[in-house]
């Protein structure tokens, strides 16, 4: 005998449900509460409730009604853990309603989760992206994050990983409190930076704050490698466009990355990553929303080293307008002559350097003559042994200029 449909739940706005009211209310106390309460108010069998924010959506709900409706019993994957679990706490599907409840289920399930393989953590740690938000507060995000630690410690030739919040011994306790991880970041293999481009960065800022090391704590080496390799990756699936552009909080979330790689670079230093390096650095996270200071606080480390750089670092591609970045080696330039290492030696370095540069973006037609002549004078004479190139520059960027100007004018007046 088909059971009657006198409950009709519209789940978040979207998908409505004709389901029956005693097969929900055995499993969900939350139901079973809404139910008791509307047929006090309206005394009618059949009733119609609205519930919002339910994660995962109609899809999620459909699964939580599956398994009403197939007695307490639904097979629990990797895939479905998550989702069904915070469905089970958002409607209160515990053991005060049910003994063979959904909550004590998943968590069962999940309680395995250090043991499951690499490719499994990750893939339940992609479902959680619709909601995240819930997902998070109930503990679970964490809890994923410290199983991946966990592994990258047990196949890397470092020292262990320590999440103090969890652990294999420690999994019982399902979803403590928040911890720290710490570890020793000398050694780590890279073999996991791949795997871990694959997740969206509101997770990898949870792995960040995992490890202690969020936003202006960040002092760990292999960590920040890992960001800068994330921004890399993201660019690149972008096809190399500017994320300046986009979703306001996808852009929050990939800057708050890269400005912890920033603070990474920043705190390691030249000692460890060299100019080169820290040019790669700056043009991955230029195409990002960086706020001003900690574009500064970059440059800053970079501009004194400027004597040690090559002109193909200096060769960043400019605006819509010019070729190059032309005010960003200005910027350099002053913080190297106002360094207190600026040695004359070092000088001449960087005159030889930036005569170079002048040969180089002085074909470029729309570059003003401000800005050539701010290059050309951004050095003290005691930088340069002699001004060849600088006239040479100067041959090149006027020849080219006349062209310019000259072809104006035909187009002007012999159309």
């Amino acid at each position: 005998m088909s059971q009657q449909c006198d409950l009709v739940i519209q789940v978040n706005g979207r998908r409505t449900f004709f389901l029956n009211q005693q097969t929900l209310s055995v499993y969900s106390g939350k139901l079973k509460k809404i139910v008791a309460r509307e047929k006090k108010k309206n005394e009618i069998k059949s009733l119609r409730i609205r519930i919002n924010d339910f994660p995962g959506g109609s899809d999620g709900f459909e699964l939580i009604s599956r398994f009403c409706y197939s007695n307490g019993g639904i097979k629990i994957t990797v895939s479905n853990a998550c989702l069904l679990y915070c469905g089970a706490v958002f409607l209160e599907m515990d053991e005060e309603v049910c003994i063979f409840n959904l909550l004590k289920q998943t968590e069962t399930f999940l309680q395995g989760v250090f043991f499951w393989p690499w490719n499994h953590i990750l893939e339940s740690l992609r479902s959680c992206v619709s909601f995240f938000a819930l997902a998070d507060s109930y503990g679970l995000i964490q809890k994923l994050i410290c199983a991946i630690l966990f592994k990258i410690s047990h196949n890397s030739e470092a020292k262990p990983l320590a999440c103090s919040s969890s652990s294999p011994e420690t999994a019982n306790g399902m979803f403590a409190s928040s911890g720290k991880t710490t570890y020793d970041d000398s050694s780590i293999d890279q073999w996991w930076f791949d795997d871990l481009t694959t997740l969206p960065p509101m997770i990898i800022n949870k792995f960040a704050q995992n490890l202690g090391a969020y936003r202006s704590k960040n002092n760990n080496l292999i960590l920040t490698r890992f960001l800068v390799h994330y921004l890399k990756s993201a660019l690149q699936r972008k096809g190399g466009r500017n994320m300046k552009k986009g979703v306001v909080h996808s852009r929050n979330q990939y800057s708050t990355l890269a400005e912890q790689a920033i603070q990474g670079v920043i705190l390691a230093g030249q000692k460890i990553i060299s100019c080169r390096g820290l040019f790669s650095v700056l043009r991955i996270v230029s195409n990002f929303c960086l706020s001003k200071d900690y574009r500064d606080k970059l440059e800053e480390v970079i501009g004194g080293m400027l004597d040690q750089t090559t002109l193909d670092d200096l060769l960043i591609s400019g605006s819509d307008t010019c070729v190059y970045d032309v005010d960003l080696v200005l910027r350099l330039v002053r913080i190297f002559v106002n360094s207190k290492n600026a040695s004359a030696q070092r000088m001449k370095k960087v005159g030889s350097l930036i005569d170079k540069y002048l040969g180089e973006i002085s074909p470029d037609q729309n570059l003003k003559i401000s800005k050539f002549l701010e290059v050309a004078e951004s050095l003290p004479d005691s930088a340069r042994e002699c001004f060849d190139e600088v006239y040479r520059a100067i041959d090149i960027y006027l020849e080219v200029s006349m062209e310019k100007t000259l072809s104006f004018i035909f187009a002007s007046y012999y159309p």
